[in-house]
């Protein structure tokens, strides 16, 4: 039998659960980058800790020749997510805030390229694996895309949502949702369904 593999921390709780500040902008993530619980939250802002915690550390002991290949070491990760850039100091990882890390999430991305029409649907296409990286199904929401990977994020060829006449990838125009209200207001929408059928489909 090999040895049993040491379960690492992913995340830590707030050291006060009542904070309405935090509570608020918790809500905030969540609605804006479609987190399913609190604890996704957690995992993101644990790894911008240890990012910064590292910085600190390096700041502290920068004359060493260990801190020195460290800066390297976390300046090249960060910089392989777009958190950095090839100019930047130890000194910018302390101005990195939690959003950084959380734009660089499957989700946000595959939202953000029009592959879904809400940051909720963006969720639901990646889980129920539609969603690949290159030639691999990515099938974690909170996976981190590396620069590298952003272009590959397409539709698995195998599912309906890689043709383009789907309804669910049907963008309706401002032009197009003004007719849809008017027919929404008209009585008999049968027969105006009949004019413009397309419009329906694709709300429905």
């Amino acid at each position: 039998m090999g040895q049993i593999k040491k379960l690492r921390k992913k995340y830590e709780t707030p050291a006060h659960p009542w904070l309405k500040d935090r509570i608020l902008q918790e809500k905030e993530y969540v609605r804006d980058f479609g987190f399913k619980n609190k604890k996704e939250i957690w995992k993101e802002v644990f790894k911008l800790r240890k990012a910064r915690d590292q910085a600190k550390k390096i700041i502290a002991t920068k004359f060493s020749e260990q801190s020195q290949k460290e800066r390297e070491q976390l300046i090249n990760r960060l910089l392989k997510y777009g958190l950095a850039t090839p100019e930047s100091k130890i000194e910018d990882v302390l101005a990195l805030k939690a959003p950084d890390f959380f734009q660089r999430r499957l989700q946000t991305l595959v939202f953000k390229k029009g592959l879904a029409k809400s940051i909720g649907q963006s969720r639901q296409f990646i889980v129920h694996g539609h969603i690949f990286i290159g030639d691999r199904k990515v099938t974690a929401p909170s996976y981190m895309v590396s620069l590298e990977e952003e272009s590959k994020i397409s539709f698995n060829p195998r599912s309906s949502l890689s043709k383009q006449d789907h309804p669910e990838r049907v963008v309706l125009t401002k032009q197009d949702k003004k007719v849809l209200a008017e027919i929404k207001s008209k009585k008999d929408k049968e027969e105006v369904a009949e004019e413009v059928p397309e419009l329906i489909e694709a709300e429905e």
